[in-house]
């Protein structure tokens, strides 16, 4: 198993756009619209810089469906592409995440995002 991520506390303004960028490229299946996908991943507010969940605790991958809107937007669109094996850090703005709502009293309102994800397997 990969090991888990540490996410550096942010410095600066949030993003307004989702900003991707890749840590490790991976060699192995594509993540593409419609696969099964399994993530590992870690998640922190921009806000704070303090982990809010993270699937490595859990001990499984969070499995969904590309492109069904089962997960936010920002993850749907800063998945799709990523090959197994790859990491990719995903900094998403509140428009393509929780928006105004926030969730769970975890992540407040209009509150940018910042995951390290694992892609782990493409089925």
């Amino acid at each position: 198993m990969t090991e888990k991520p540490e996410i550096d506390a942010p410095e600066g303004p949030a993003p307004t756009d989702l900003e991707i960028t890749d840590i490790t490229v991976g060699d192995g299946d594509e993540a593409v619209n419609g696969k099964q996908v399994a993530v590992h991943y870690v998640g922190v507010t921009h806000s704070t810089g303090e982990e809010f969940d993270a699937s490595y605790g859990r001990g499984a991958p969070l499995e969904f469906p590309l492109g069904v809107g089962m997960v936010i937007k920002g993850w749907e669109q800063g998945i799709e592409g990523m090959r197994v094996g790859g990491r990719r850090k995903l900094v998403i703005p509140p428009h393509l995440a929780y928006g105004e709502r926030g969730a769970g009293g975890v992540i407040g309102p209009n509150e940018t995002l910042i995951f390290v994800c694992d892609l782990v397997a493409v089925k």
